[in-house]
């Protein structure tokens, strides 16, 4: 018993002294403005450097570190939003606590010292991104994603929605880091543009980031508050065009404890219209189309974060997607050759279907103790339903006035599963050296029902199942150095692809499996403080789509089909970039330079069907092109003039060598013969974005956008210009803005073209494009936005490992 005594009394005297040998710091960390505490900032004690301890503040804003040695110590103290605190601690035996009670003010500059105005836009140059924060002024441009992609630099849209990077159109589009198994032109279109928080173009990526995509990656990240306490905004717009579109969405969080829930929803309906005409110039053919499409979409999104301790949390979201509407074709075909036997055409096509995605998301991060040291596991799954049912009106008539209808109907049914299971490890093996690593499994599953009571079509095609299923497992590695002026990362990704296609049963089948390695490599120079320049390569593939692969006829016109093309082949791309980036005074500004060479690039073709003896008849589908070179460039800048101007200016320009095979067409013989053919395509864009801010609470904006015309191997693409004007005005304490655009004030911006091949012909296609766009939005809820330090995971430029993209 005394023996038992004893030892227990010399624990208590060894853990007295160690006690009396260490020491405490604590605090209290506030807002400047108005003294509210601030919960889960980062506090950290470093020595040499490096991190000894460090905590996050509780929901008072408190913060202890206890069993510190007697030492001098840096603190620092971070938290999103707000500059960081570097000061200093000293304990000693005379002093062995401490107490740091600091009030951090809010961020008023972005990184490199580029000023950021809440009412616009800001564009920051990352190591292998721009990102690009969405302002008021973005939000002005329009309704949806879609409007405002036309604003931003290196980015096109087309007259249907389908996006363009650096003057290509294989680009990959992501919504929150993941993959949608809806079309991006149709997702755009979806997404109020008041639910954007950034837009990051990434247009080099990494090993890290799976390589589909040859233009690149654009991520487009939805608000996701972690607000103290309850609070919120709702947005509503319509637009005045030909009809009014209306669009709102509505953002609510709620923050408490460890708990933070988050959601936001939102809708735009209405009808859009687009006309145009294809003249066939040798025969004297002209063939009219007159579109409407009546949309209602919905989008919704709800989710939580639950903070577990300081080292491990978990997340869990689901993102929704519901579309219905209904779509008018109306084509009116006139052959004016005075043949008796030729009959002029008119069908009226009526299309409708509900579409509907969901997308369930849950995560895993562990932070080390070491600082940037992390952990992530995250699984995804997302299943889509597509269904269209189409009716076609067919009459003609013949000069005698002769006439014959034909009615049927098409009925389609797209099932598409997409599930990912992904982990992600960042280790910074010291204050210079960095180790990433991750591995990936992505399966999809795809499932195409195809009927038609269509009676030119032969029996044994007027009903199919068509299955195209892919596995793709991946692993990435990464390891990056930096020294005082320069840094460099290698990385590569080992990647197994196998494609599996089936139409009806075994009737056509088509296998692909294969192992491919895709490097990256970064090399980054910092001239100075205020001058960056970076050299990058990556190689990347472009895998054929469903819609690309798909044997089965969808589309039709009484003069063009469309088919996909089951045998396409991958398309490789070996990409290099230069980018530099100087800091200004009262701005910024980013230039890049690239070069690609392509294998195989996959292409549209427009050929003769050969099923059709009268020579009027087109297939519209899809081939690999032969070996292809690109390059090109783009400039963008950020510059404050004066206090209430600023202007956004940015060009790019791009030229790819496209080589393939054309079909021409001899209306003596009435016969088409291939011919090899090759040309420079070259585009160029140029955007300029100036705002003018009078007073505290009015300000106006003035866009305006020119492209060049485009020579491609088919046909030229003649020029597309035009100039939007606005105005935005704010009251009740800055938390209601009321914005008001006119898009393409004199209505300048139409699609137009003209070509040889397969047949001479041009053409134009105009829609709504001079508007009207009316907005308003209002925040409520009483506290500021505070995101909990796990958010951190959203800033990170780490989030796009391997998993995420």
């Amino acid at each position: 018993m005394k023996l038992k005594f004893f030892l227990l009394a010399l624990l208590g005297v060894i853990a007295t002294a160690q006690a009396q040998n260490t020491g405490t710091v604590t605090g209290k960390i506030t807002e400047k403005s108005n003294n509210a505490p601030i919960s889960y900032a980062t506090v950290s004690l470093k020595e040499n450097g490096k991190v000894v301890s460090g905590v996050n503040t509780d929901d008072n804003g408190d913060f202890t570190v206890k069993n510190l040695a007697l030492k001098s110590y840096t603190i620092e103290i971070q938290y999103i939003g707000f500059r960081k605190y570097i000061g200093s601690v000293i304990l000693a035996d005379n002093k062995k606590s401490a107490t740091v009670n600091v009030s951090l003010e809010e961020e008023a500059t972005q990184l490199k010292g580029v000023n950021i105005v809440a009412e616009r836009s800001t564009m920051e140059q990352k190591i292998d991104r721009k990102v690009i924060t969405v302002g008021k002024d973005l939000t002005t441009a329009g309704a949806s994603a879609s409007d405002i992609m036309s604003n931003i630099p290196s980015v096109n849209v087309d007259q249907d929605g389908k996006l363009s990077l650096r003057g290509n159109d294989n680009v990959r589009v992501l919504i929150d880091g993941r993959p949608s198994n809806i079309d991006p032109a149709q997702l755009l279109k979806q997404i109020p543009s008041t639910s954007i928080k950034k837009i990051e173009l990434i247009t080099n990526p990494s090993a890290k980031y799976n390589p589909e995509g040859m233009s690149g990656i654009i991520n487009i990240i939805l608000h996701k508050n972690a607000n103290t306490g309850f609070n919120g905004s709702y947005s509503g717009g319509i637009t005045f065009g030909e009809t009014a579109k209306y669009n709102q969405s509505l953002d609510l969080n709620y923050k408490t404890g460890k708990v933070n829930f988050f959601g936001n929803a939102g809708n735009n309906f209405g009808t859009y219209f687009n006309d145009g005409h294809i003249k066939r110039l040798d025969q004297d053919v002209v063939q009219k189309l007159d579109i409407s499409n009546d949309n209602d979409n919905y989008l919704y999104k709800v989710g939580m974060d639950y903070l577990i301790n300081d080292h491990n949390t978990l997340s869990f979201y689901t993102n929704q997607n519901k579309a219905k509407g209904t779509g008018l074709v109306n084509t009116d075909i006139d052959y004016n050759n005075g043949d008796p036997d030729i009959k002029n055409i008119y069908q009226k096509s009526r299309y409708e279907g509900p579409n509907e995605t969901g997308t369930y998301n849950l995560a895993y991060k562990h932070i080390f103790k070491k600082e940037g040291h992390t952990l992530d596991f995250e699984g995804n799954f997302s299943n889509t339903r597509e269904t269209q049912d189409a009716g076609f009106d067919t009459k003609t008539t013949k000069p005698d006035n002769t006439a014959s209808s034909i009615l049927y109907n098409d009925y389609i049914n797209d099932k598409r599963k997409l599930g990912t299971v992904n982990v992600d490890y960042v280790n910074p093996l010291n204050d210079k050296t960095t180790l990433e690593a991750g591995a990936e499994a992505r399966i999809t599953r795809t499932d195409n029902i195809y009927n038609t009571s269509n009676p030119a079509v032969a029996p044994a095609d007027q009903a199919s199942i068509y299955v195209y299923d892919t596995d793709i497992y991946s692993a990435y590695v990464t390891f990056g150095q930096k020294y005082k002026k320069f840094s460099y990362q290698l990385g590569a990704r080992f990647e197994s692809y196998k494609v599996a296609a089936d139409l009806n049963h075994g009737f056509k089948k088509f296998d692909d499996d294969y192992i491919t390695l895709y490097p990256s490599a970064y090399l980054t120079y910092n001239l100075n403080e205020k001058n960056v320049l970076q050299l990058s390569y990556s190689r990347r593939v472009d895998r054929p789509s469903l819609e690309q692969t798909k044997p089965i006829r969808e589309f039709s016109t009484p003069l063009v089909t469309s088919y996909g093309n089951q045998e396409l082949r991958p398309q490789f791309t070996n990409s290099v970039e230069v980018n530099y980036t100087k800091t200004l005074e009262k701005g910024s500004i980013t230039a890049g330079v690239f070069v690609r060479a392509i294998n195989d690039q996959i292409s549209r073709t427009l050929s003769p069907d050969p099923n059709d003896a009268s020579g009027y008849k087109q297939i519209l589908g899809f081939a690999n092109f032969d070996h292809n070179s690109a390059y090109g460039f783009d400039i963008s800048a950020n510059y404050k003039i004066t206090k209430w101007w600023d202007i956004q200016p940015s060009v790019d320009f791009s030229s790819i060598n496209q080589q393939g095979v054309v079909f021409q067409y001899d209306p003596a013989t009435k016969l088409s013969s291939p011919l090899e053919r090759s040309v420079t395509t070259s585009a160029f864009n140029a955007r300029m974005n100036s705002n003018f801010k009078p007073t505290k609470r009015l300000s106006f904006l003035l866009f305006g956008f020119y492209r060049g015309g485009v020579e491609e191997i088919q046909q030229h693409r003649n020029e597309m210009y035009k100039m939007d004007i606005g105005s935005r005005y704010t009251l009740l304490d800055n938390k209601m803005n009321i914005s008001v655009r006119f898009n393409d004030v004199f209505n300048t911006m139409k699609y137009s073209f003209d070509g040889v091949y397969p047949y001479p012909q041009n053409g134009q296609f105009t829609w709504e494009s001079q508007t009207v766009y009316l907005g308003l939005t209002y925040n409520f809820g009483g506290a500021k936005i505070k995101k909990l330090e796990r958010k951190q995971r959203e800033e990170n430029t780490n989030q796009g490992g391997g998993g995420m993209f």
